[in-house]
């Protein structure tokens, strides 16, 4: 049913993602499906690395993480942003039609006003590219 999973990650909350990571693993093992693993990043430096080059490190070493724990095909592919916090969306919905993903599983919150005001990142995924989106909340 799902031949390319992608999964959002940000590095520097990624002992928050465990129960969103676990998820995709387990429908990668089910699916025989390959994960792409996405981080967004500045062009700037940050406390993930002074460069891209620091932060493709840091994601690589993620991604052979997640592989051997959890026995499965995965990649990683690093989208530079001027302003991720602003250009997230944007960077995601381009990365996930790059990929051909059909599936997006993502870490998510609990709604809170704002977005009844603002849509949230899954949502607008869901709208904004043909793969099916799994939000997991925990």
């Amino acid at each position: 049913m799902y031949n390319k999973i992608m999964v959002p990650v940000d590095l520097a909350h990624a002992d928050k993602l465990s129960l969103a990571l676990d998820t995709a693993a387990k429908l990668s093992k089910f699916y025989n499906a390959p994960v792409t693993y996405v981080g967004v990043t500045a062009s700037t430096p940050g406390p993930l690395g002074h460069n891209q080059a620091e932060y493709d490190q840091k994601l690589a070493g993620f991604v052979a993480e997640q592989a051997k724990t959890h026995g499965i095909e995965a990649h990683g592919k690093t989208v530079v942003s001027h302003d991720p916090a602003v250009d997230l969306d944007d960077a995601l919905i381009k990365t996930a039609r790059e990929t051909q993903c059909d599936l997006i599983v993502m870490a998510t919150h609990i709604p809170n006003v704002a977005d009844h005001v603002w849509p949230s990142n899954g949502g607008r995924l869901a709208t904004h590219t043909r793969a099916s989106v799994f939000l997991v909340r925990g």
